[in-house]
C-alpha cells in the first residue's frame, strides 16, 4: 500500500545518502517490517527485522534499545507463526535489554512483559501469564495512571485468563474494568471499546 511505497522511497534515499549499514537506514527497514507484519506478511517482515537487527547490533550493540525493539518485533512475528518457544526467547532477550537500559518501570519493559504473557496463555501457562499481565498492569498504571487506554489490554487479558480458569465472576470484573477504562479514555463509540464489549 501507500505506507510501504513511502518507506521504500525513504529507504532508497537513505541507502544512497547514508549507506545500507547506517542506523537511519535500519530504522526505515524496521518500519517496513512493521508494515509487513501488520499485513500478515510474516516471512517478509522477519527478513526486514533481521536486516535491521544486523545493523543495530553492529552500529549500536546488542544492549541498545533499538536492537531490543527489533528483537521484540521478531518475537511478535514468531508468536503469530505459532513459534512460541522462539518468540519467548526473543521477548526474554528484549526484556533483559529494556530492564537494563530503561528500568523495570518503563513502557517498553511493560509491553514486552505483556507479550510474554500472551505467549504463556497460548502455551497453557495461565498462572505465569497472569503474573506477567499483573506486572505489565502495575508498570502501566504507575507510569501512565489507572485511566489510560494502554492499561485496558492487560486488564482484558487477565479477564481472558480468569475465564479460561472458570473464574467467571472475576473475569467479568476485569472485562468491566477494561471497558470502563476504554470508554473513559477513548469514548463509547471507539472501535477498541467495541472490541471489549464483544
Amino acid at each position: 500500500g501507500k505506507a510501504m511505497e513511502m518507506y521504500e522511497r525513504a529507504l532508497r534515499v537513505r541507502e544512497k545518502a547514508l549507506g545500507a549499514d547506517h542506523v537511519s537506514t535500519a530504522d526505515t527497514v524496521h518500519q517496513m517490517g512493521n508494515v509487513l507484519e501488520e499485513q500478515g506478511e510474516y516471512g517478509k517482515a522477519m527478513e526486514m527485522y533481521e536486516r535491521a537487527l544486523r545493523v543495530f547490533e553492529k552500529a549500536l550493540g546488542a544492549d541498545h534499545t533499538s536492537t531490543a525493539g527489533t528483537v521484540h518485533q521478531m518475537g511478535n512475528v514468531l508468536e503469530e507463526q505459532g513459534e512460541y518457544g522462539k518468540a519467548m526467547e526473543m521477548y526474554e532477550r528484549a526484556l533483559r535489554v529494556f530492564e537494563k537500559a530503561l528500568g523495570a518501570d518503563h513502557a517498553s519493559t511493560a509491553a514486552t512483559v505483556h507479550s510474554m504473557g500472551n505467549v504463556l496463555v497460548k502455551q497453557g501457562e495461565h498462572g505465569k501469564a497472569m503474573e506477567m499481565y499483573e506486572r505489565a498492569l502495575r508498570v502501566r498504571e504507575k507510569a501512565l495512571g489507572a485511566d489510560q487506554a494502554s492499561i485496558a489490554s492487560p486488564v482484558h487479558n487477565m479477564g481472558i485468563v480468569l475465564e479460561e480458569q472458570g473464574e467467571y465472576g472475576k473475569a467479568m470484573e476485569m472485562y468491566e474494568r477494561a471497558l470502563r477504562v476504554k470508554e473513559k479514555a477513548l469514548g463509547a463509540d471507539h472501535v477498541s471499546t467495541a472490541g471489549t464489549v464483544h
